[in-house]
C-alpha cells in the first residue's frame, strides 16, 4: 500500500510483448511510434461521409432535373395534342387551346406553329434547386395526322 499523502505511480502500458521477446528493434523505432497514427481513422470517416454527401447532392440533382424535363415534355406533348384537336378552326384556335393547356400545366409556352394538319409547340419551365443554375427545362412535342403508306 502506498502512504496516505503519496500519489499511485502511473501504470505504463507497453505495446506488444515485453522487449526480450520482439527481437532486435529497427533503427529510429520507438515502441510509442503508433501515437503518430491516432486520428487518421477520424479523418478517412469524415473523407467518406464528404464523399457520399456529395454523391447525394448529385444524385438528388440529376433527379430534380430529370423531374422538370418530364413535366415539359408531358406538357408539351398534351399542348400539342390539344392543338391538333383544334387544327380545322384555324391557328389561332390551334395556338389557344396550347396555351390554355399549358398555363394549366404551369409552363410557359415558347412558341406555336401549325403546318397544314401538324402542330408543333415548344415550351419551356423553370428548374428547381441546384439545376436552376444551367437554365429552363425545354421539350417540343408535334401532333398531327399518321402518313400511312
Amino acid at each position: 500500500m502506498h502512504p496516505p499523502n503519496a500519489s499511485p505511480q502511473p501504470r505504463i502500458r507497453h505495446p506488444g510483448p515485453p522487449a526480450a521477446d520482439r527481437g532486435p528493434e529497427p533503427k529510429g523505432f520507438h515502441p510509442l511510434d503508433h501515437d503518430r497514427e491516432r486520428g487518421s481513422a477520424t479523418v478517412l470517416g469524415a473523407g467518406i461521409v464528404a464523399a457520399i454527401v456529395t454523391l447525394a447532392m448529385a444524385f438528388t440533382a440529376v433527379g430534380q432535373a430529370t423531374a422538370a424535363r418530364h413535366r415539359a415534355q408531358g406538357a408539351a406533348d398534351a399542348a400539342a395534342l390539344a392543338g391538333a384537336a383544334k387544327v380545322l378552326f384555324g391557328e389561332g384556335e390551334v395556338c389557344a387551346a396550347a396555351q390554355e393547356l399549358t398555363e394549366e400545366a404551369e409552363v410557359e409556352l415558347e412558341r406555336c406553329e401549325v403546318r397544314d394538319l401538324e402542330v408543333t409547340v415548344y415550351v419551356s419551365t423553370p428548374a428547381t434547386g441546384i439545376p436552376s443554375a444551367f437554365g429552363p427545362a425545354t421539350a417540343v412535342s408535334r401532333a398531327g395526322p399518321v402518313k400511312v403508306e
